[in-house]
Formats: structure tokens, C-alpha cells, sequence
């Protein structure tokens, strides 16, 4: 199942994509909650009703009459891991980490598809960064690897955008990783039953050239092994993201350096899981 958050008619509530568009949950069953977070929060149970609700619908909101938004438009907690493709590690001269290198992604960075990802006044080194997403779907603390995907509610595109110069201002990476706008996820969520994420292919381009182009293969530190790191450090809850990290082809990492410029379009894909496209435009005044 495609989950999605849209806005029609100037209502914003979760729904699920069909081959006619948008199922608006509540409107086939009004128990059903109107945020995406209140239904992950629901369990197992809700989705399962969701899940019928979406079945027996008579028809969809044609999706060219609705906005799509990010799947979770302000999760609890929006983590990112570092470096944890192989081939990432060798474009930038890096050795494996031993550890998943763990850092925050403010969550008011978070945005939509379609949505602008914005040039700072600040800086223009704007980098894009193509990644897997994971949503958590139950309460986990000290996850074993074996029942991590019991955890998971499905998987979603992002794009962890990067502003250099300020990501390298502490160890932290937290300032540069998480500018207004810098956190584009969508255009939905695909649940876990229909992901496997280990074999998936990663694609980013700029404009009409193709960036990245790698594979979940390259992942040093899998989404299992992600679920039991996190939550043997903290508590995990529903809705929260875990981007897992980028491949190779980022345009710091190119030479001469590449980065994002007004104008520019970032189109990110991966397998079954659609396609997040942004523009890029000067922060407003």
C-alpha cells in the first residue's frame, strides 16, 4: 500500500494512492484518523483498516487534484546516518566506519514533493544527497536485528540536501544538515510488505543529468542493523525517519565541485518507491 499525506480543498489528511488517484481514509471510514502519524501510532490494527478502507473504495480523488505532502509532514524525530555507502566512502577517500555515524536532521526542515528546496543567504554550497527513508511504525527499544522489520512501517524517498560549509562548521554536522526546506521525503510512503530494502536502485539527477546511480547493496550498515543501533540508544516511536545515507556522485565529492543553483531541478528514484522531484530557488526575503 501507498500511503500518502495530500491536501484537497484545503483539508490536509492521510490517504492512500489507488490506480484513480487518492483514497481520502476517512471519508471511506470515519473512524480512521486524518493524520498519518495518529494511524502509525494506531498499530498493526488501524493500518489493517486503512488497509480495507483503500481496498473497498469506490474511486480516488484524481491526483492531479490534490498536493501531495510529505508522507510524515513532522515526525518526532528525522535521524540520518553518514557515510554508509561503500561507494560513498571511496569517492571521498574515507574509511568504513565502524559504527553508524548518527546525526539529527532538524524536523521544521522537512518538506514535501514539488515542494522548493531553498539556496540560503548564507551559502551556496548546496549539495544534494539521494537516500532511502524508513518510517518507524511501533515503539522499539532494544530492537535484535532478527525482528527489526516488525518496527518498520514501510520506506519513502529523501534527499538529505547539505550545506557544506556550514556541515563542517562542527562535528555535529546538525547545522548544515538541517536549513529550512533541506529535507524534501515522498511522494509517499510504500509499506514494508512490499520493500525489499536491501536490493533497491538509487538514482538522483540535476536537471537531465544523472548524478548517482547506485544500489541499497552498497549499504555498510543495513536498515536491521540501523533499528537495532538506534533503539538500543534511545527509544524509537512512530513516524519517525531514518534516512540511511547516500551513495556516490554527490557534487562535493566531483571534481570541479558541483552545487545547487537557482533554477535547478533534483529528481531522485528508487525501485517501487516512485519519484521525489524539487526545485531549487532562492531563499525568498
Amino acid at each position: 500500500m501507498k500511503l500518502v499525506t495530500f491536501t484537497h480543498d484545503s483539508r490536509t489528511c492521510a490517504g492512500a494512492l489507488v490506480d484513480d488517484g487518492v483514497v481520502d481514509f476517512t471519508a471511506t471510514d470515519a473512524s480512521l484518523p486524518d493524520s498519518m502519524l495518529e494511524l502509525l501510532q494506531g498499530g498493526d490494527d488501524l493500518m489493517q483498516r486503512a488497509r480495507a478502507a483503500a481496498a473497498s473504495a469506490s474511486g480516488g480523488i484524481p491526483l492531479d487534484d490534490v498536493t501531495l505532502e510529505a508522507p510524515i509532514p513532522r515526525p518526532g524525530k528525522a535521524l540520518a546516518i553518514g557515510l554508509n555507502y561503500r561507494d560513498h566512502a571511496a569517492e571521498t577517500n574515507q574509511e568504513l566506519p565502524k559504527h553508524p555515524i548518527v546525526f539529527a536532521k532538524v524536523t521544521t526542515c522537512i518538506t514535501g514533493p514539488g515542494k522548493p528546496i531553498h539556496v540560503p543567504r548564507v551559502s551556496h554550497y548546496v549539495d544534494w544527497e539521494g537516500e532511502l527513508c524508513f518510517v518507524i511504525g511501533k515503539t522499539a527499544r532494544y530492537v535484535a536485528k532478527e525482528q527489526a522489520f516488525d518496527y518498520v512501517a514501510g520506506y519513502m524517498i529523501g534527499n538529505d540536501v547539505s550545506v557544506r560549509d556550514w556541515q563542517s562548521h562542527a562535528a555535529t554536522w546538525t547545522t548544515g544538515k538541517g536549513f529550512d526546506t533541506h529535507g524534501p521525503t515522498g511522494p509517499w510512503l510504500v509499506t514494508r510488505d512490499e520493500v525489499d530494502p536491501g536490493h533497491l536502485r538509487v538514482r538522483t539527477w540535476v536537471n537531465d543529468d544523472l548524478k548517482q546511480d547506485s544500489n541499497t547493496e552498497q549499504l555498510i550498515f543495513d536498515v536491521p542493523t540501523l533499528v537495532e543501533y538506534l533503539s538500543t540508544a534511545f527509544t524509537l516511536e512512530p513516524g519517525d525517519v531514518v534516512f540511511t545515507g547516500t551513495p556516490s556522485g554527490v557534487g562535493v565529492a566531483r571534481n570541479p565541485r558541483e552545487f545547487l543553483k537557482h533554477g535547478d531541478t533534483v529528481r531522485i528514484e528508487i525501485d517501487g518507491l516512485g519519484v521525489l522531484e524539487n526545485p531549487i530557488i532562492d531563499e525568498p526575503q
